[in-house]
């Protein structure tokens, strides 16, 4: 499949004209060369990094910028970074006069150049230095602004340069995380299904089957990623790319990003929030996934009840200060504006019982995803030892709150109070 030809756009028998106005990607040995043509008619440019990534791929780059006035915002490699307003505000202090963004990293590093090209109207590309996310290709920059995660319509890159040189390299967590957050996509494309049936969502079939392609071509890679295989890592970093590219194409992340990564996004906010550890957004999207094949065996054993769960508002309210903390105002604010709770779907779930319970049964069982982490080393276990029994209860029941999309989360609240 040629990343570039995808780029190009379809006309999809789904009725639209799907489009990505990214120029270029490369994923190949020496990728970085390519900035020396791609950044040609820019004099000024902003270098954006964080000093592990600028040690991973800084040199390079600026070999390739040769000859250009280049700025450097370089963050400390020795804490997180998260991509609040105080991130923002540090990159827009250098923009003055610049005239193109280069992004060296991966997920933070590259929704916070996202969003300052876009509020700045400054074009930005980005050199990726890990396989560890699909956001490289996607309008979307995952932030964290008032404490609540939220997904910023923004701008896309010119181009990607994705060095396999530099890739190999990244560390073993990251190169796991993209691993799995491509695996992450058989809940979110379930999800999708689901809300088509529940809610009459739009649907495509060539996004749908073009992300699962992905996967299943992700899963080949696996032997290779643990021995840092070159060309195991370029497809996945392909994979990534091209469901990033999707996501542009749906103009939203639905096909990308599900229950699974509501559940991963509970136990990176309440980190945060309560200073908790938490694993690389990738890694907890797979665990999570886990989690979400198990709600959906559960309800295709069950038989769907003729009434909707009910929650006092008295109860809910502290229920999601309790979990939240200081994003619960922003938790609950969303929900009161979406209505979620206020929407009775207990007759379109008993209507088309039959029709819900056979898209459930599409997605991998939890034994087969726990089969899929033994493929890289990750153990089911050391998720519930780090974030335990009553947190992963917590999830299941209040992860929903913190977005507005439907997903497989709000129909076992709907119908079973959010318990597993």
């Amino acid at each position: 499949m040629d990343i570039n030809e995808i780029l190009k756009g379809v006309d999809c028998a789904c009725g639209k004209h799907h489009t990505c106005p990214i120029e270029k990607i490369y994923v190949e040995k020496g990728a970085i060369s390519h900035l020396s043509e791609l950044c040609k008619d820019y004099k000024s440019i902003l270098l954006v990094a964080d000093e592990n990534t600028y040690g991973a791929a800084g040199e390079k780059t600026e070999n390739a910028l040769d000859g250009k006035k280049i700025t450097r915002v370089i963050f400390s490699g020795k804490t997180v970074l998260i991509p609040d307003e105080k991130a923002i505000e540090e990159v827009e202090k250098q923009t003055q006069g610049q005239e193109l963004i280069v992004g060296i990293g991966s997920g933070v590093i590259q929704d916070l150049c996202k969003y300052v090209s876009h509020f700045n109207g400054i074009p930005y590309m980005v050199v990726a230095t890990a396989p560890s996310m699909d956001g490289y290709a996607s309008s979307g920059a995952a932030m964290i602004l008032k404490g609540m995660k939220e997904t910023v319509p923004a701008g896309l890159p010119k181009a990607i340069v994705a060095d396999t040189e530099v890739l190999c390299n990244a560390p073993m967590e990251m190169i796991k995380a993209g691993f799995g957050d491509i695996i992450g996509k058989y809940s979110a494309l379930n999800d999708w299904r689901l809300s088509q049936i529940v809610n009459g969502e739009y649907f495509c079939d060539y996004i749908y089957n073009t992300t699962y392609e992905m996967i299943e071509k992700t899963l080949k890679t696996a032997k290779g990623l643990l021995t840092r295989d070159e060309e195991s890592v370029g497809a996945v970093t392909e994979a990534l790319m091209i469901v990033g590219i999707m996501m542009s194409f749906a103009t939203n992340s639905r096909p990308a990003s599900g229950s699974e990564h509501h559940l991963s996004h509970f136990f990176e906010i309440t980190g945060i929030v309560k200073n908790e550890p938490y694993f690389a957004h990738g890694i907890d999207v797979f665990y999570s996934t886990y989690v979400t094949a198990q709600i959906r065996e559960k309800l295709v054993k069950s038989t769907f009840p003729s009434s909707q769960f009910t929650q006092n508002r008295e109860e809910y309210e502290g229920d999601i200060r309790s979990v939240y903390g200081s994003v619960a105002d922003g938790c609950i604010k969303l929900q009161d504006k979406v209505g979620n709770y206020k929407k009775d779907r207990a007759r379109v779930y008993n209507s088309n019982e039959k029709k819900i319970k056979e898209i459930l049964s599409e997605m991998p069982s939890a034994e087969e995803i726990k089969a899929m982490l033994s493929l890289v080393e990750l153990d089911i276990d050391e998720f519930y030892k780090l974030y335990g029994n009553e947190k992963i209860d917590s999830a299941i029941k209040y992860a929903k709150d913190l977005k507005d999309r439907y997903t497989v989360l709000w129909m076992n609240y709907d119908l079973f109070g959010g318990t597993l």
